[in-house]
């Protein structure tokens, strides 16, 4: 396996980038150039040279971050906000954080100082973004990370919300096979960094479909790197973006590769994990070992974490969305840190690892990790440049204006139907009923409403209370179709059982529906949390030998999520995009002078 990728190679050969704007070109300026290097102090007092005259320890600084879903603009609305615990062990609300301009410079304000620096991501990079970056197929994105100095990621998801072949054209470059590239003279030359994909194997090769590893070397320092996606990446992906591919267990992959790397000579090793944990806390700085090593997480990543062999000295992760940095048992027994910087660039990783240069491991007593704010203090000029050029290509579509709402129409994360998952599903019940009036009932998946629907004004100026398409696609950015299916009443009780049980038993994807109700029991387990003799379906008692038109995305109609019950559906109908039934609702439900009310969240009767 190559020590390093040729894509990385190619990450310090620029000396600017001339983005084309309204107003001329705009020349950006390369990073400064590394700082030289310099001993650091033994963290065991031994101040003894080891070859070349550095010292035996040498502090290795490692930033990272996950999830960023292509949000160069700084997030809006909830999606802005953090948690923090206060020294008086009060919780404190931080609004208006993220953003690309305000995390590069936060990146490059933290190296300062620190000659040995390595910047990590752990996948999600792009895929469920914004419009300034998904209008362009999340080009800007990868020149933002270029830009930002990124050395590697780990593959998420999200990576393949557009197929193998533009994943992989993410990491090589040239220009998108249908719509070609957005400037005269500007081709796209995709990631100076590698993305790593170990677990993700061809079906006809058996060999993953990018670099399984990458090693990080300056001065003798060796720092290697696995990046793997979790393992259920099939069922929350759309199937024809994974045809052909076999994703592997996480844990199997990780020790398989952390032993070729040490035969290779490397033996500090970092590990990428696009999976993650549920803190006992949702603020970013909460201490999740008070009660012992990995005592305030849960989640998949604990049993990752201690199934990952000793070998690797640390995990990155992600895929939650939620902060910590925790400490849990390794195999040996022996703590291990474990971290995930939330989403969108609202945080980043600053973790020290002390690099023993005579045995070439990393010092694992002396690892020490924290969360950092990405606060909007000073805007890094080359991305704000960045996001300039590519905000003016997208204002014509963005800023078209689609409908009109009275009020903030939200998404929530409970276990309950939304206002905006409920509206959501009503747009794509009444898309249904275009092409066939039999249809009686949609189901709209939660992680499928990315952002609140917001009544101020956006930076464009459109006015309170009028969307925009920007805003819309925002809400959903996944370009599903809304397809139709017959169900029976008792497939149609399964897909709701579905939701409390089997994959999604330990955490409940509750689904938004539209014309149809029910009553969930979380004071029950599994299956039985679903009261069976609650559901109606327009009014009616749910009828098991009846036969109901169910509308939903094409990702849910699919099987994603878990709903593989819904994949059985007989007589499919393939609709418009999910954005444009959401575009033509609005527009027919909506005006200037009578704006849309947001529907009640009364679908879902919840008992706890």
């Amino acid at each position: 396996m190559p020590a390093t990728s040729s894509a990385h190679q190619r990450r310090r050969r620029r000396t600017h980038i001339l983005l084309a704007s309204a107003a001329g070109l705009v020349t950006v300026g390369a990073l400064a150039a590394a700082l030289p290097a310099t001993a650091t102090a033994s963290p065991m007092g031994e101040s003894s040279k080891h070859g070349g005259g550095h010292s035996r320890y040498q502090n290795v600084q490692l930033l990272s971050f996950n999830d960023f879903h292509g949000n160069l603009e700084p997030p809006t609305s909830s999606s802005a906000r953090l948690t923090e615990i206060q020294p008086d062990g009060s919780v404190k609300t931080i609004n208006g954080v993220g953003g690309v301009e305000y995390l590069a410079d936060s990146l490059r304000t933290a190296r300062s100082g620190h000659p040995y620096s390595i910047t990590a991501a752990a996948g999600d990079l792009i895929g469920a973004s914004p419009i300034t970056s998904a209008l362009f197929h999340d080009e800007p994105t990868i020149e933002a990370m270029n830009g930002l100095d990124l050395d590697v990621t780990g593959v998420g998801n999200h990576e393949f919300d557009e197929g193998r072949a533009e994943l992989e054209r993410m990491q090589k470059g040239g220009c998108h096979p249908e719509d070609g590239c957005y400037a005269e003279g500007r081709t796209f030359e995709g990631a100076d960094f590698p993305f790593l994909a170990a677990n993700v194997t061809d079906d006809k090769t058996g060999k993953p479909i990018l670099d399984p590893t990458y090693v990080w070397e300056k001065n003798g320092v060796k720092i290697g790197f696995i990046g793997v996606t979790l393992e259920g990446t099939p069922n929350i992906v759309t199937a024809e973006g994974i045809k052909g591919l076999t994703f592997h267990d996480e844990i199997k992959t990780i020790n398989h590769y952390a032993t070729k790397l040490q035969r290779q000579g490397v033996k500090s090793i970092v590990a990428l994990i696009h999976e993650g944990g549920a803190p006992a806390s949702s603020a970013y700085n909460y201490d999740c070992d008070a009660g012992g090593a990995g005592s305030g997480i849960s989640g998949p990543i604990v049993d990752i974490a201690k199934g990952v062999t000793a070998k690797v000295d640390a995990l990155v992760t992600g895929h939650t969305h939620t902060a910590y940095a925790c400490t849990i048992p390794d195999p040996e027994g022996k703590p291990r840190t474990v971290t995930s910087a939330a989403s969108f660039g609202r945080l980043y990783t600053d973790t020290s690892l002390t690099y023993d240069r005579r045995t070439g491991d990393i010092v694992r007593t002396t690892v020490k990790s924290a969360n950092h704010v990405v606060y909007r203090n000073n805007a890094a000029p080359d991305m704000t440049s960045l996001i300039s050029y590519y905000q003016a290509m997208a204002a014509p579509v963005a800023n078209r204006p689609i409908g009109h709402i009275a009020a903030d129409v939200k998404a929530t994360l409970e276990p309950d139907d939304s206002p905006l998952g409920n509206l959501i599903a009503d747009a794509q019940l009444a898309h249904a009923k275009t092409l066939d009036p039999a249809a009686s009932v949609a189901l709209m998946n939660p992680g499928g409403v990315r952002a609140d629907l917001l009544h101020a004004s956006s930076p464009a100026g459109e006015g309170d209370g009028v969307v925009t398409y920007g805003e819309a696609f925002k809400v959903q950015p996944f370009a599903n179709t809304v397809n139709l299916v017959d169900l029976t009443g008792a497939q149609l009780l399964t897909v709701l059982q579905q939701q409390v049980s089997g994959a999604n038993a330990a955490a409940p994807k509750i689904l938004q529906p539209s014309g149809l109700t029910y009553t969930l029991d979380l004071t029950k387990t599994g299956a039985d949390r679903i009261v069976t003799d609650s559901v109606r379906v327009a009014g009616a008692p749910l009828d098991p030998a009846a036969v109901y038109r169910v509308a939903a995305n094409s990702f849910l109609a699919g099987g994603g999520d878990g709903f593989t019950e819904l994949a059985k559906g007989a007589n499919p109908l393939v609709g418009q995009d999910d954005l444009v039934a959401f575009e033509t609702y609005l527009a027919a439900n909506s005006s200037a002078t009578s704006p849309l009310q947001a529907p009640a969240a009364d679908r879902v009767n919840v008992i706890k």
